[in-house]
């Protein structure tokens, strides 16, 4: 077995006696034999590892693929991508070259197509999140390493899943049985403005504007600002929470009050208020956001203005509410309630 490893400022290489590959080492500037375990070195930059990698195209190598990828990270942040877009990316790139054992240039449509199928197989990943994979693939051996082979694996149709909808028995149910304010708050923020996760977390208190009751969502999802509704209780239970809690930079610190709450704590947060309240359904904190908009679908609110609330880019991605929401079937008379049967 072949193994790269980085070794504090230098890349240590080890292989079985080989010839072919000590000269090929040798024409690496700054190369150096270490007798003590029988390994060679050279200074470390991605470009030195992309070429020591090559030497090995048709072996199977131990390698840490986290080397390969700094020029990805670098065109993710210059294209200013999300932070979760990159870890997603840097993730699926990662896991790619561990699975194939081989390094970034050494790679094939094969090599895809074989992981793509371990990911649904082994895995069990949705069609959703294989697209992910297969966008994380193309944006490195297509846009950095300017690889043309990724582009032929086919994409998979899309899941038609329909969104988990909490029922307002439900919510206020889930509302009611968290004592803690500022988790309360959270919560009754994300359903009564249809706030994402990474949204809420993300708030400053100069985004809630009491007097026009709206608030400022800078920076969500797609780098998109919008304004989105600020409900009366809400105006009503602000205020109680600011004077308990005082303010800070975020208007959800963690401990550090420096930064704000993480996503995973608001995740805890809902799934600990469900458990409580008694929910069964596979509900997410995301959930809130799909009650919010089914339920002013089925108010009568314009499917327009759910759209800009919620901030999407196109209208068929707000449509899906038109799906769970029972405006107009509530208003079918079921079958089996026309029958009359003997007892």
């Amino acid at each position: 077995m072949i193994q790269v490893v980085k070794d504090g400022k230098r890349i240590k290489v080890s292989f079985p006696y080989n010839p072919r590959y000590i000269a090929k080492i040798k024409t690496v500037k700054g190369y150096k034999w270490h007798p003590e375990d029988k390994s060679w070195s050279v200074p470390i930059s991605e470009s030195v590892i992309m070429r020591i990698l090559s030497f090995f195209d048709k072996e199977d190598i131990d390698f840490d693929p986290s080397l390969c990828l700094e020029s990805l990270e670098r065109d993710l942040l210059s294209r200013r991508c999300s932070s979760r877009t990159i870890k997603s990316y840097l993730h699926y790139n990662e896991d790619f070259l561990r699975f194939t054992k081989r390094s970034p240039m050494g790679v094939g449509n094969s090599d895809v197509r074989d992981y793509l199928c371990y990911l649904v197989e082994k895995r069990n990943v949705s069609a959703s999140t294989l697209n992910v994979a297969i966008n994380a693939m193309k944006c490195y051996y297509g846009n950095v390493l300017k690889r043309g082979f990724i582009y032929e694996v086919e994409r998979p149709k899309k899941d038609r899943r329909l969104p988990v909808v909490l029922n307002q028995g439900e919510i206020s149910g889930i509302l009611s049985v968290v004592s803690n304010l500022k988790h309360k708050v959270i919560l009754m923020l994300m359903y009564s403005a249809g706030l994402r996760v990474s949204e809420v977390v993300k708030l400053r208190l100069e985004d809630i504007d009491f007097q026009r009751k709206f608030i400022h969502v800078k920076g969500g999802k797609g780098r998109k600002d919008r304004y989105t509704i600020l409900s009366d209780v809400a105006i009503e239970t602000l205020p109680e929470y600011l004077k308990e809690y005082g303010e800070s930079k975020y208007l959800f610190p963690s401990q550090d009050r420096e930064k704000h709450l993480t996503t995973r704590s608001v995740e805890k947060i809902f799934s600990d208020a469900c458990r409580k309240a008694g929910v069964k359904k596979n509900a997410t904190a995301h959930s809130l956001r799909h009650s919010f908009a089914t339920h002013l679908l089925e108010s009568g609110v314009d499917l327009r203005y759910i759209q800009e609330l919620l901030g999407h880019k196109s209208s068929k991605t707000t449509e899906v509410y038109t799906h769970v929401s029972n405006k107009e079937l509530s208003k079918i008379k079921n079958p089996l309630d026309s029958l009359q049967i003997k007892e």
